[in-house]
């Protein structure tokens, strides 16, 4: 990445209030921020745009965010674009799906546009390279044990 030139986020959601959101924000704090109101627009700026990261709702019309995040991580193009779901779906099934599926962290609207930023700059600049994969198997196991105590 040049560091002259900002670091540019997709953000996939079909709630246009979410979308001004993230924009004014990421904007804010410096970054480039190209905007998507459904699974299949984002999945095709994502393949266009390659952006740094992807911010993607997952209940959205007719592709959801989980076939857009399974889409990105079996495209060779797009496969190692961390990917930040930004979602309602609170529930351990919900996340553990998300984990599993290669989202390098997870989200839950409604959001402090603070640790949004604070998420993104964590996933885009991690201290330790291998943390994400840590942070995403630390999440997937306490999910595990919650799910077993029911």
């Amino acid at each position: 990445m040049d560091a002259n030139r900002p670091e540019t986020i997709l953000v996939v959601d079909d709630e246009e209030d979410i979308l001004l959101l993230c924009r004014v924000n990421l904007e804010f704090d410096g970054y480039n921020v190209i905007t998507a109101s459904s699974g299949v627009e984002g999945l095709e700026r994502a393949r266009k745009a390659r952006p740094s990261l992807v911010l993607l709702d997952v209940m959205m019309p007719s592709m959801d965010g989980w076939h857009v995040l399974e889409s990105l991580k079996n495209e060779p193009a797009t496969a190692e674009t961390p990917v930040v779901m930004l979602t309602a779906r609170v529930q351990g099934e919900d996340q553990m799906r998300g984990w599993s599926g290669g989202a390098a962290d997870y989200i839950m609207k409604p959001f402090s546009p603070v640790a949004l930023l604070e998420t993104i700059r964590s996933v885009l600049h991690p201290a330790d390279p291998h943390e994400e994969e840590r942070r995403r198997e630390r999440s997937m196991e306490k999910l595990r044990l919650l799910g077993s105590q029911f």
